[in-house]
């Protein structure tokens, strides 16, 4: 049964799929090598009426056990077979490839072409999948003025020939979301983006008037990126606890605010932390409360 919090955050359609806007990041799930704790959180997760998850190729950590099996490495992919597997018919996992392992089993900033395929059936493998539901093209570093073509295009003729049925660009400018659409539909764009990390505002924007997802992360670590955030002593943690809410609660609910295209993706490792980023899904920030959290950021 859905919580009440992820109803009231609503919906986006990604394709012909409905997803309820606060969705579950899986990076940080790979934090421990063991992985019991991570899915316990995936399964909570689900319970709590999350039905999209998303992950990448290149997330992993060391060690760990599945199912009595001890593993070198373990990928959160792996993780949420193990938790989830035979998935719930409205789940949606995305995933990104770009960055990750190549074919020799060395490890790659940006996978060519060619690589990418492989990339792709190591999710399918991962998995347990014949059809991934949303893959994203990460892009390493700064894209600039960098084409995506060749790239994308490999990835277009795997959505042609059944391997995937969406498609989305992460870590991308506004002419990367051109360029693609030009090649094939686009579902998402999934790029850094806070309350004090707003260098994305014009692809937000884009997003929405193109009837896009823009799907942000470090939503609630902002300029801390892998580091996380710390309590602050600004407007977002006056508001917090005015409301009697942590501050992380009030940059998701600000996140969600800033358009009904926009899908959160909060992760953690930690089940209390979960059950409080999902209900922040429904606190509902007034104008006055927006505009005092903008003033900082502009």
């Amino acid at each position: 049964m859905p919580s009440e919090a992820i109803t009231a955050a609503g919906t986006w359609t990604l394709g012909d799929r409905t997803v309820n806007r606060m969705g579950f990041g899986s990076m940080r799930l790979t934090v421990r090598a063991d992985p019991t704790a991570a899915i316990r959180v995936l399964r909570r997760a689900v319970e709590l009426g999350v039905n999209h998850i998303d992950t990448a190729a290149f997330y992993f950590s060391p060690g760990g056990i599945i199912d009595g099996e001890p593993g070198a490495v373990r990928y959160a992919t792996e993780l949420i077979r193990a938790a989830l597997h035979p998935y719930p018919e409205d789940l949606l996992i995305a995933t990104k490839v770009g960055p990750g392992p190549l074919p020799d089993g060395g490890w790659g900033r940006a996978a060519t072409a060619a690589q990418l395929r492989f990339q792709v059936e190591e999710n399918l493998r991962r998995l347990g999948v014949d059809t991934l539901d949303l893959v994203n093209l990460r892009i390493a570093g700064d894209a600039g003025g960098e084409s995506l073509a060749e790239r994308f295009g490999a990835l277009a003729e795997m959505r042609a020939a059944g391997m995937i049925r969406q498609l989305g660009i992460s870590n991308v400018r506004v002419e990367h979301l051109v360029e693609a659409q030009r090649i094939a539909p686009v579902s998402c764009v999934q790029n850094s983006y806070a309350l004090d990390l707003r260098r994305h505002d014009d692809l937000l924007r884009e997003c929405g008037a193109r009837g896009i997802a823009f799907v942000p992360f470090f939503a609630i670590a902002g300029g801390a990126r892998e580091a996380g955030a710390a309590a602050g002593n600004g407007p977002a943690a006056r508001i917090a606890a005015e409301r009697g809410v942590t501050e992380h609660q009030v940059r998701l609910a600000w996140t969600l605010h800033q358009g009904e295209h926009v899908l959160a993706i909060p992760g953690t490792g930690d089940i209390a932390h979960l059950e409080q980023n999902v209900a922040a899904g429904g606190l509902r920030l007034t104008p006055a409360e927006l505009t005092a959290l903008d003033q900082p950021a502009r």
